[in-house]
Order: C-alpha cells, then sequence, then structure tokens
C-alpha cells in the first residue's frame, strides 16, 4: 500500500534516519540528501564519508574537521559538523576509516551520524563496483539512492556510472531507455543497491521525484522492487533538494 507522508518533517523518519549510523549508497543525490536529512534532524549531527568526495558547502554545515589519525577531534560547538580526511585531489576530501568513524560514534557528541559510503562521479544512476561500496560494518540503516531522473533516459555514460555495470545488474542493454523495472532490479538486487549491506536496515530512496510523470513512474518501481525482495519493507520517493517527502511506498 501507498502512505501519503508531506511533512518535511517527517523525512528522517521515514529513511530510518533519526539516530545511530546511517549509510548512503548508490548515484543521484546523495550529499543533497546528507544536508537535507542534516537540516531536518534537531540533535547534533556528523557527517563524514569512507570514500573521496567532493568538498563540504561551508553554507550547509557550522564545521570542517580535517582527520589525519583514529581520534577525531570534535569541536564543542556547531550542531551540524563534517569531518574529512586529507587528499592532494583539487576541491575534494578524504574519507575516513572505520575506526575513525566508530570513534565519532562512541564519543557521544552526536545524535546521528551520516556517511557517504561510495562515489558516483555526480551520475544519476550506478552499480557497485568490486570494492564497492565501503559500508560501516556498524551501520544501523543504509539507504540506496537512485535518481527518477534516468526514468526514460539512454543507459550511457552521462547518467550512469559504470554503465555496463548497471546492465549487467538491471538486465537493460546500453543506450536502451531506462524503465520501472530497471531500477528496481538495481534496488533489489544482491549485487546492486544491496551489496554490502550486512544486517543493517535498509532504506531505498529513490530521488529528484519532481513532477507527476515521475512520480508515477517511480511509485511503480518501488512497487517492482518490493515485490522482488523481502530485504526492505519499504521505498521512499522524494525530492531532496526541496527537503520534500513525496510518498513513503510500503508492502
Amino acid at each position: 500500500m501507498s502512505i501519503q507522508v508531506p511533512a518535511e518533517a517527517a523525512l528522517s523518519a521515514a529513511l530510518g534516519a533519526t539516530r545511530g549510523v546511517v549509510c548512503l549508497v548508490g548515484a543521484g543525490g546523495k550529499k543533497t540528501t546528507m544536508y537535507a536529512l542534516a537540516r531536518g534532524h534537531a540533535g547534533r549531527v556528523a557527517l563524514s564519508s569512507t570514500s573521496h568526495m567532493y568538498r563540504y558547502d561551508a553554507a550547509l554545515v557550522d564545521a570542517v574537521v580535517t582527520v589525519d589519525d583514529e581520534a577525531p577531534a570534535v569541536p564543542s560547538g556547531g550542531r551540524v559538523v563534517a569531518f574529512a580526511g586529507p587528499t592532494d585531489t583539487p576541491e575534494r576530501v578524504g574519507g575516513l576509516s572505520a575506526p575513525a568513524l566508530a570513534a565519532l560514534r562512541d564519543s557521544g557528541h552526536f545524535d546521528l551520524l551520516l556517511v557517504k559510503a561510495d562515489g558516483a562521479r555526480a551520475r544519476w544512476i550506478k552499480a557497485p563496483g568490486e570494492h564497492e561500496p565501503l559500508v560501516l560494518p556498524f551501520a544501523d540503516t543504509v539507504i540506496p539512492v537512485v535518481s527518477a531522473g534516468v526514468f526514460g533516459r539512454r543507459l550511457d555514460s552521462g547518467i550512469a556510472h559504470r554503465p555496463e555495470r548497471v546492465a549487467a545488474v538491471t538486465g537493460a542493454t546500453l543506450d536502451e531507455a531506462l524503465r520501472a523495472e530497471h531500477v528496481a532490479r538495481l534496488l533489489a538486487a544482491d549485487d546492486g543497491a544491496l551489496k554490502g549491506v550486512g544486517a543493517a536496515r535498509v532504506v531505498p530512496l529513490i530521488n529528484m521525484v519532481d513532477d507527476a510523470e515521475r512520480e508515477c513512474v517511480a511509485r511503480e518501481a518501488a512497487r517492482l522492487a518490493l515485490a522482488a525482495t523481502t530485504r526492505f519493507e519499504r521505498v521512499v520517493l522524494a525530492a531532496m533538494k526541496q527537503g520534500r517527502l513525496v510518498e513513503v511506498v510500503e508492502r
């Protein structure tokens, strides 16, 4: 069944991101989702990653702390604090090790730790590579992300990170227009969105549901994914740039 949940405040609850450690994987708005969840959370929130990523937006966090060992120093002030590892790559920040992130979790300074657990080179859809994702073994929730912008678009490198891997997991052919069933297969696949999630709760997110046409196709993809696996109980449809929850599709 489908439950309409229009309130922005319900985003964190719908995605299982109210407390603990939440890892985001996939493509199509992981970082935007982290910012939206941090903005909507009432408590203190830490942002970080297990891989390289673009620099944090200084307007959306209260502080950025560079961590070069496994004992991050937590600033006394700031509600939303980003933690990054050093890197020589321009305009990027490095990821943190699992021990460093465990130290943040155990510090008692944060109600929620949001972790970007793979990269997608700003594409809208991806399937994990051989050594991805780097989901933390102590993650409470994993949010696989995909963009509704891929519906009707040809599967190529313009929208997909590793399009050949996406094709292998979804059954689509290269240059084929992606449909609801393709996204559903990605979300439900053990070598797709479910790779490396361990025992964590899984709540897939179809992002960029910006209009009625995308909403209709995204809802169908969510229903097909739920029918294909028992690993998760709901799929969230949202437009994270606007911090807008569109719908929660449940079994």
